[in-house]
């Protein structure tokens, strides 16, 4: 079954929605309902109702621990000489522009700020 949505009305569009969100309920409830009976029939196996188990476990606490908080950004210790406003913490990979400067023979120490 083809539908031209491009030769539908918004009309017949909203209806077509609706009358599939209606069919998309019934589905998702039936599927619901057999799986119910599937999970009563598989509990009934084992000699209990499906009630018993899920009131009679006790749901586990939640572990508590140290709550992470945020890091302060760190302050820049490096800066390009020719561009004050590039910098560079000294940690993690060094820019282009520190490379650069230390391959030419700048001394990392004449960088820092």
């Amino acid at each position: 079954m083809a539908l031209d949505f491009k030769s539908m009305t918004q009309k017949e569009l909203k209806k077509l929605i609706k009358d599939a969100q209606k069919a998309l309920d019934t589905a998702q409830a039936r599927d619901k309902r057999d799986a119910m009976r599937a999970a009563e029939k598989a509990v009934a196996e084992f000699g209990f109702s499906l009630s018993e188990l899920t009131e009679a476990a006790p749901r586990p606490k939640a572990i508590r621990g140290k709550r992470k908080t945020a890091k302060a950004p760190s302050k820049p210790m490096y800066a390009n000489p020719s561009d004050p406003s590039q910098t560079w913490t000294g940690k993690g990979r060094r820019p282009n522009w520190f490379l650069s400067e230390v391959e030419k023979g700048t001394d990392p120490e004449l960088m820092k700020i």
